[in-house]
Protein backbone atom coordinates (compact mmCIF):
# COMPACT_ATOMS: atom_id res chain seq x y z
CA UNK A 1 0.00 0.00 0.00
CA UNK A 2 1.30 3.75 -1.21
CA UNK A 3 2.17 6.01 1.84
CA UNK A 4 -1.22 8.20 0.89
CA UNK A 5 -3.08 5.71 0.96
CA UNK A 6 -1.77 4.04 4.54
CA UNK A 7 -2.46 7.41 6.45
CA UNK A 8 -5.62 8.05 4.66
CA UNK A 9 -6.83 4.35 5.99
CA UNK A 10 -5.03 5.14 9.54
CA UNK A 11 -7.57 8.36 9.69
CA UNK A 12 -10.07 6.36 8.96
CA UNK A 13 -9.44 4.04 11.92
CA UNK A 14 -9.23 6.76 14.00
CA UNK A 15 -12.12 8.54 13.00
CA UNK A 16 -14.71 5.02 13.49
CA UNK A 17 -12.83 4.54 16.87
CA UNK A 18 -13.94 8.08 18.21
CA UNK A 19 -17.19 7.79 16.77
CA UNK A 20 -17.87 4.80 18.97
CA UNK A 21 -16.42 5.59 21.85
CA UNK A 22 -18.48 7.08 24.71
CA UNK A 23 -18.47 10.76 25.22
CA UNK A 24 -17.52 12.34 28.28
CA UNK A 25 -19.64 15.70 28.04
CA UNK A 26 -22.68 15.51 29.83
CA UNK A 27 -24.53 17.46 27.09
CA UNK A 28 -23.22 14.89 24.49
CA UNK A 29 -23.91 11.54 27.13
CA UNK A 30 -27.39 12.95 28.89
CA UNK A 31 -28.77 15.17 26.17
CA UNK A 32 -28.94 18.76 26.48
CA UNK A 33 -32.41 18.61 28.68
CA UNK A 34 -31.10 16.05 31.17
CA UNK A 35 -27.39 18.14 31.48
CA UNK A 36 -29.66 21.22 32.18
CA UNK A 37 -31.00 19.20 34.98
CA UNK A 38 -28.11 18.44 36.66
CA UNK A 39 -26.37 21.80 36.31
CA UNK A 40 -25.91 22.89 39.95
CA UNK A 41 -26.92 26.57 39.07
CA UNK A 42 -28.70 26.27 35.76
CA UNK A 43 -27.95 27.55 32.37
CA UNK A 44 -24.31 28.01 31.58
CA UNK A 45 -24.37 32.19 31.00
CA UNK A 46 -27.78 32.57 32.69
CA UNK A 47 -27.69 35.85 35.11
CA UNK A 48 -27.40 35.09 38.58
CA UNK A 49 -30.24 36.77 39.52
CA UNK A 50 -32.34 34.60 37.28
CA UNK A 51 -30.49 31.14 38.76
CA UNK A 52 -31.79 32.42 42.07
CA UNK A 53 -35.51 33.54 41.05
CA UNK A 54 -35.87 37.06 40.74
CA UNK A 55 -36.88 39.09 37.81
CA UNK A 56 -34.11 41.54 37.68
CA UNK A 57 -30.92 41.92 39.40
CA UNK A 58 -30.73 43.82 42.72
CA UNK A 59 -30.05 47.25 43.01
CA UNK A 60 -26.85 48.06 44.29
CA UNK A 61 -27.17 49.88 47.97
CA UNK A 62 -26.58 53.25 48.15
CA UNK A 63 -22.79 54.53 49.69
CA UNK A 64 -23.66 53.53 53.76
CA UNK A 65 -23.20 56.37 55.62
CA UNK A 66 -19.85 58.08 56.29
CA UNK A 67 -20.32 57.22 60.44
CA UNK A 68 -22.37 54.72 61.84
CA UNK A 69 -25.61 55.94 64.13
CA UNK A 70 -24.32 56.90 67.82
CA UNK A 71 -27.01 56.89 70.84
CA UNK A 72 -24.79 58.20 72.95
CA UNK A 73 -26.42 56.04 76.12
CA UNK A 74 -24.90 53.83 78.83
CA UNK A 75 -26.59 50.84 78.08
CA UNK A 76 -26.98 49.61 74.30
CA UNK A 77 -29.66 50.70 72.32
CA UNK A 78 -32.37 48.37 71.37
CA UNK A 79 -33.34 48.96 67.33
CA UNK A 80 -35.45 46.66 65.20
CA UNK A 81 -35.45 49.83 62.60
CA UNK A 82 -32.06 52.09 61.10
CA UNK A 83 -34.07 55.67 60.47
CA UNK A 84 -32.75 56.36 57.44
CA UNK A 85 -34.17 57.76 54.33
CA UNK A 86 -32.05 54.94 52.01
CA UNK A 87 -34.67 52.71 50.56
CA UNK A 88 -32.65 49.61 52.16
CA UNK A 89 -33.99 46.94 54.26
CA UNK A 90 -31.42 44.61 56.55
CA UNK A 91 -31.79 41.02 56.12
CA UNK A 92 -31.08 38.98 59.28
CA UNK A 93 -30.19 35.13 60.40
CA UNK A 94 -30.83 33.62 63.82
CA UNK A 95 -29.50 30.55 65.20
CA UNK A 96 -27.33 28.56 62.50
CA UNK A 97 -29.59 25.44 62.25
CA UNK A 98 -29.58 25.32 58.87
CA UNK A 99 -26.90 24.79 56.85
CA UNK A 100 -27.25 24.65 52.72
CA UNK A 101 -24.39 24.99 51.26
CA UNK A 102 -26.52 26.44 48.08
CA UNK A 103 -26.73 29.42 50.15
CA UNK A 104 -23.24 29.94 50.46
CA UNK A 105 -23.69 30.17 46.68
CA UNK A 106 -26.63 32.41 46.76
CA UNK A 107 -24.69 34.70 49.20
CA UNK A 108 -21.82 35.00 46.73
CA UNK A 109 -23.40 35.22 43.48
CA UNK A 110 -26.25 37.76 44.71
CA UNK A 111 -23.68 39.49 46.87
CA UNK A 112 -25.62 39.66 49.50
CA UNK A 113 -25.01 41.55 52.70
CA UNK A 114 -26.66 39.37 54.83
CA UNK A 115 -25.95 39.19 59.00
CA UNK A 116 -25.75 35.84 60.97
CA UNK A 117 -26.84 35.80 64.46
CA UNK A 118 -25.01 32.41 65.88
CA UNK A 119 -26.13 30.09 69.21
CA UNK A 120 -23.43 27.61 69.84
CA UNK A 121 -25.05 24.92 71.10
CA UNK A 122 -26.84 24.79 67.62
CA UNK A 123 -24.44 25.38 65.03
CA UNK A 124 -22.54 22.78 67.00
CA UNK A 125 -19.86 21.25 64.51
CA UNK A 126 -21.19 23.28 61.67
CA UNK A 127 -18.54 26.38 62.11
CA UNK A 128 -17.27 25.90 58.60
CA UNK A 129 -20.24 26.50 56.88
CA UNK A 130 -20.48 29.66 58.69
CA UNK A 131 -16.68 30.49 57.86
CA UNK A 132 -17.46 30.00 54.47
CA UNK A 133 -20.78 32.67 54.47
CA UNK A 134 -18.32 35.07 55.97
CA UNK A 135 -15.85 34.26 53.37
CA UNK A 136 -18.34 35.69 50.63
CA UNK A 137 -19.52 38.65 53.06
CA UNK A 138 -21.73 37.34 55.66
CA UNK A 139 -21.27 39.20 58.95
CA UNK A 140 -21.26 37.01 62.39
CA UNK A 141 -22.40 38.68 65.15
CA UNK A 142 -24.12 37.14 69.06
CA UNK A 143 -27.03 34.84 69.56
CA UNK A 144 -25.62 33.67 72.92
CA UNK A 145 -24.50 30.21 73.72
CA UNK A 146 -26.91 28.00 74.21
CA UNK A 147 -30.32 30.28 73.55
CA UNK A 148 -32.32 30.96 76.79
CA UNK A 149 -34.59 33.33 77.18
CA UNK A 150 -32.66 35.84 78.88
CA UNK A 151 -35.43 37.57 81.41
CA UNK A 152 -35.19 36.45 84.79
CA UNK A 153 -31.60 34.66 84.43
CA UNK A 154 -29.32 36.65 86.90
CA UNK A 155 -26.37 39.06 85.81
CA UNK A 156 -23.75 36.30 85.81
CA UNK A 157 -26.01 33.69 83.84
CA UNK A 158 -26.98 36.57 80.87
CA UNK A 159 -23.28 37.67 80.86
CA UNK A 160 -21.93 34.25 80.89
CA UNK A 161 -24.19 33.35 78.11
CA UNK A 162 -23.49 36.50 76.27
CA UNK A 163 -19.43 37.19 77.02
CA UNK A 164 -19.27 33.22 76.64
CA UNK A 165 -20.80 33.77 72.88
CA UNK A 166 -18.02 36.72 72.07
CA UNK A 167 -15.49 34.55 73.19
CA UNK A 168 -16.20 31.78 70.90
CA UNK A 169 -16.78 33.50 67.91
CA UNK A 170 -13.57 35.46 68.19
CA UNK A 171 -11.90 32.26 68.44
CA UNK A 172 -13.51 30.80 65.22
CA UNK A 173 -14.01 34.05 63.09
CA UNK A 174 -11.12 35.88 64.57
CA UNK A 175 -13.86 39.04 65.44
CA UNK A 176 -15.63 39.72 68.68
CA UNK A 177 -19.21 41.05 67.64
CA UNK A 178 -20.52 44.22 68.09
CA UNK A 179 -24.39 42.67 67.67
CA UNK A 180 -26.34 41.14 70.08
CA UNK A 181 -29.84 39.43 69.70
CA UNK A 182 -31.54 37.99 72.62
CA UNK A 183 -33.18 34.64 72.01
CA UNK A 184 -37.00 34.98 70.85
CA UNK A 185 -36.33 38.66 71.05
CA UNK A 186 -36.96 39.23 74.63
CA UNK A 187 -34.95 41.20 77.02
CA UNK A 188 -34.49 42.71 80.35
CA UNK A 189 -32.69 45.53 81.72
CA UNK A 190 -30.33 42.85 82.69
CA UNK A 191 -29.42 41.75 79.44
CA UNK A 192 -29.01 45.22 78.52
CA UNK A 193 -26.23 45.69 81.24
CA UNK A 194 -24.61 42.08 80.31
CA UNK A 195 -24.59 43.05 76.78
CA UNK A 196 -22.37 46.27 77.50
CA UNK A 197 -20.18 44.59 79.80
CA UNK A 198 -19.36 42.02 76.82
CA UNK A 199 -18.82 44.92 74.13
CA UNK A 200 -22.23 44.65 72.21
CA UNK A 201 -22.80 48.03 70.73
CA UNK A 202 -26.31 47.36 69.84
CA UNK A 203 -29.00 44.82 70.94
CA UNK A 204 -30.96 43.83 67.36
CA UNK A 205 -34.71 42.95 66.66
CA UNK A 206 -36.26 43.00 63.86
CA UNK A 207 -39.74 44.73 62.84
CA UNK A 208 -40.27 42.08 60.03
CA UNK A 209 -40.04 38.49 59.71
CA UNK A 210 -40.01 36.17 56.75
CA UNK A 211 -42.13 32.86 58.08
CA UNK A 212 -42.96 30.21 56.04
CA UNK A 213 -47.13 31.88 55.66
CA UNK A 214 -44.96 34.76 53.77
CA UNK A 215 -44.02 38.04 55.52
CA UNK A 216 -45.14 39.28 59.55
CA UNK A 217 -45.05 42.47 61.68
CA UNK A 218 -43.92 42.97 64.80
CA UNK A 219 -45.86 46.44 64.74
CA UNK A 220 -46.22 49.20 62.60
CA UNK A 221 -48.00 49.13 58.52
CA UNK A 222 -47.87 46.13 57.23
CA UNK A 223 -45.60 46.88 54.75
CA UNK A 224 -41.90 47.13 54.60
CA UNK A 225 -40.03 50.06 54.82
CA UNK A 226 -36.30 51.49 54.33
CA UNK A 227 -34.70 50.61 57.32
CA UNK A 228 -36.39 47.67 58.58
CA UNK A 229 -34.52 44.78 60.13
CA UNK A 230 -35.86 41.70 58.95
CA UNK A 231 -35.19 38.57 60.59
CA UNK A 232 -35.56 35.27 57.79
CA UNK A 233 -36.79 32.53 60.13
CA UNK A 234 -34.31 29.43 61.37
CA UNK A 235 -34.99 26.14 59.67
CA UNK A 236 -38.65 25.19 59.23
CA UNK A 237 -38.89 20.96 59.10
CA UNK A 238 -42.67 21.75 56.60
CA UNK A 239 -41.45 24.59 54.82
CA UNK A 240 -39.26 26.09 51.70
CA UNK A 241 -35.35 26.20 51.83
CA UNK A 242 -33.85 28.61 52.94
CA UNK A 243 -32.61 30.01 49.87
CA UNK A 244 -36.05 30.04 48.57
CA UNK A 245 -37.51 31.96 51.67
CA UNK A 246 -35.21 34.01 50.84
CA UNK A 247 -35.66 34.42 46.70
CA UNK A 248 -39.39 35.09 48.13
CA UNK A 249 -38.60 38.01 50.67
CA UNK A 250 -35.92 39.34 47.81
CA UNK A 251 -38.56 39.37 45.71
CA UNK A 252 -41.04 41.46 48.11
CA UNK A 253 -38.18 43.72 48.69
CA UNK A 254 -38.05 44.27 44.84
CA UNK A 255 -41.16 45.02 44.24
CA UNK A 256 -41.27 47.48 47.08
CA UNK A 257 -38.81 49.80 45.37
CA UNK A 258 -36.00 49.00 48.18
CA UNK A 259 -32.64 46.79 48.52
CA UNK A 260 -30.45 45.04 50.64
CA UNK A 261 -28.14 47.17 52.69
CA UNK A 262 -25.26 46.10 55.48
CA UNK A 263 -26.58 46.29 58.58
CA UNK A 264 -23.26 47.04 60.25
CA UNK A 265 -22.79 49.68 58.19
CA UNK A 266 -25.43 51.51 59.47
CA UNK A 267 -25.92 50.22 63.63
Amino acid sequence: MSRPRAAAALLAAALLLSACAPSVDPIERLGRKAADRVRPHGPAGEPAYRRWGLAAPLSPAPRPPLHPLSFHTVRPPVVDHVPTSDRVVFLTYDDGAEKDPRFVDMVRELRLPVSMFLTDSVVGPGYGHFARLQSVGASVQNHTLDHPAMPGLPYAGQRAEICGQQEKLKSRFGIRPRLFRPPYGIYDATTLRAAADCGVTAVVLWRAAMTPDGITYRHGDKQLRPGDIILVGPDEALGPPLRERTARLLRRVQASGLTVGRLEDYL
